[in-house]
């Protein structure tokens, strides 16, 4: 019998239903938590904001290292590179051997709250992008499509995830990094228009000998094209089958994060886009010095220049 609503949310107070009823259908056990190993690494963007391109450059560098070869033969990328804040959800083993080193996890927490002594990858993106790229996410997934509008969005937005923060709080704690050896911060929108240097990046980070023939073979495996024909491999198909399973939300939803196009800041409300620049404001600029994110950008991208 199905938990939480039994379907879809159709409002912020059902979403919230069907969440709650999932976290209460499994104890959390050892198991379900990271025990951090030295050379971990964190794919730690925040929501909606490059991560899953992240997570399949990161296993393909690793795998093309390896065996030679890009990997395809997995059925969801947080299966390779798996997502503490789901586990207990998905009845995850962290403690599963990976299929290279080094060891990586998915994550969208902020630098405080994730194991010291690791290396993180973090990417920024717009914040007015990230509303419209989680709402295209949930709207027809969690969410009954249409049942909730862009202006009421916000609250899900504001949440960033499980086990994530605001967006604000994310943009700051890793700002604050930008300069430590053990984070490569970059902004999402230059990585797509600079997917080569990109990979050369992670690949030294990781310690990689970035060869011209794997940075290809990892250049044809994150390209928008191969991924989106490979969506059912980038869909939360862990997750989507306990929500089958026990909130009656079928497992063939649109979940994919893979969209054949980018998400369109400019769909979104006047009213939306002041209230999050008003947030920038009163949070970001006073710490940063940055009016905006375009002005964030032009530093962080400055940087690979």
């Amino acid at each position: 019998m199905p938990v939480g609503v039994g379907r879809r949310a159709r409002s912020i107070e059902e979403f919230g239903a069907n969440m709650g009823a999932l976290a209460g259908l499994t104890q959390p056990e050892a198991r379900h938590s990271i025990v951090p190993q030295p050379d971990d690494v964190y794919i730690t963007s925040w929501a909606k904001s490059g991560t899953t391109l992240s997570q399949q450059m990161f296993h393909q560098l690793r795998m093309a290292h390896l065996t030679g070869a890009i990997d395809m033969d997995f059925t969801d990328i947080s299966g390779v590179v798996p997502w503490e804040d789901t586990a207990t959800m998905i009845d995850f083993d962290m403690h599963a051997p990976q299929k290279a080193a080094p060891r990586g996890f998915k994550s969208h927490r902020e630098y405080e709250r994730l194991p010291e002594g690791s290396r993180y990858v973090v990417t920024l993106r717009d914040p007015h992008e990230t509303y419209v790229s989680m709402y295209r996410f949930f709207d027809g997934w969690h969410l009954e499509k249409g049942a909730l509008s862009l202006e009421k969005f916000m609250p899900l937005w504001l949440g960033g995830g499980p086990g994530g923060c605001d967006y604000f709080t994310h943009l700051l704690s890793w700002y604050a990094r930008r300069d430590e050896p053990d984070t490569l911060l970059v902004t999402y929108r230059w990585v797509v228009e600079n997917k080569r240097r990109m990979i050369r990046e992670m690949a030294s980070f990781l310690g990689i000998d970035a060869r011209d023939d794997l940075v290809e073979m990892v250049v044809d495996a994150t390209d928008r094209e191969f991924m989106h024909r490979h969506k059912d491999r980038f869909d939360d198909a862990l997750v989507c089958a306990v929500m089958d399973k026990h909130l009656g939300i079928p497992a063939n939803s649109d979940s994919t994060k893979v969209q054949a196009s980018g998400s369109d800041a400019k769909v979104l409300p006047a009213s939306i886009a002041q209230e999050i620049d008003a947030m920038w404001a009163e949070r970001v600029a006073p710490v940063t010095g940055h009016a905006n994110f375009a002005s964030l950008k032009e530093e962080i991208d400055a940087r690979f220049s």
